[in-house]
């Protein structure tokens, strides 16, 4: 594993010796813009493993992408070796069936400090809820990205993250009232705290995501990548192109069901993923939206 193979996997050009905060948001846009966030091996018959060099030569080597167990361990790793002060975070996911936070941590978010200040990365939660640059770890402020605002809470024992975004204009009459479209313009995506974390604590999570039969994962094929005016998504069977439209207050949503035989076809084209093994898509839970 080296470096320079994950800075060209993500065209990145900058300077590796300006350990500063441009240099981090360039990092992190790079990363989210270029790697896909997907559970794909899911469904095609491969495990994963928080093994970093797995991670790496699948990531980096093979043109896949990964979940956040993946992606932003991989993230970390970068980071650490570039020499930013860099510390794993564990995060429970919002549900909305539930209305409540997931009872355990099962997202891995980094926390970098910079100056004296502390920012918050998250290179690996996809759609619409994806961060194209870290925030600053500061209780209340409004951070406008392309996605809408984001907000981090200090609730004293630990931190929410939130999203104010804009309403959804769907083209398709079809998926007017689809499940797969968020209407909630304000919405809480995880909460977690600041303890330090190694990469053991996911290691039991990391295998329950992936069998668990109540588990996200392994009732929906998920595949999202941010593009420079929104982001792609193979969600099941349906791929969505989205379009951020802050001028019009609007994101619009182009939204229609890929047939079997052209699911490959869509990987390979609008994500650069080709898949060793045959994958079986999935759509059972209606508790994920774009």
């Amino acid at each position: 594993m080296n470096l320079e193979e994950y800075f060209s996997r993500i065209s990145f050009h900058g300077s590796c010796n300006n350990l500063d905060l441009a240099t981090l948001k360039l990092l992190h846009k790079q990363h989210v813009m270029s790697i896909p966030f997907e559970n794909l091996s899911v469904h095609c018959g491969e495990r994963i493993t928080m093994d970093l060099e797995v991670i790496f030569n699948k990531i980096v080597r093979s043109s896949r992408g990964g979940w956040c167990l993946e992606n932003n361990f991989l993230f970390g790793w970068v980071l650490r070796q570039m020499g930013y002060d860099t510390v794993m975070l564990g995060s429970r996911v919002f549900h909305s069936a539930t209305n409540d936070f997931n009872p355990s941590d099962t997202h891995l978010i980094n926390k970098v400090v910079i100056d004296g200040k502390a920012y918050i990365t998250d290179v690996s939660f996809g759609v619409s809820s994806q961060l194209w640059e870290p925030l600053e770890l500061v209780s209340g402020k409004d951070q406008p990205q392309a996605a809408g605002a984001f907000r981090l809470i200090d609730k004293g024992d630990h931190w929410v993250l939130e999203k104010t975004g804009r309403k959804p204009k769907v083209v398709n009459p079809e998926f007017a009232k689809s499940r797969l479209v968020n209407r909630e313009q304000t919405k809480p995506i995880y909460c977690f705290s600041l303890v330090p974390r190694e990469a053991h604590y996911f290691f039991e999570k990391c295998s329950s995501l992936q069998t668990d039969p109540k588990s996200l994962f392994t009732n929906k094929s998920i595949c999202s990548l941010q593009t420079p005016t929104g982001f792609r998504a193979l969600l099941g069977w349906t791929y969505s192109e989205v379009t951020y439209k802050p001028e019009e207050g609007v994101d619009v949503l182009d939204m229609r069901d890929i047939p079997d035989d052209e699911i490959d076809q869509i990987l390979r084209e609008k994500f650069n993923i080709k898949l060793q093994n045959k994958l079986q898509p999935v759509n059972k839970t209606p508790c994920y939206t774009l």
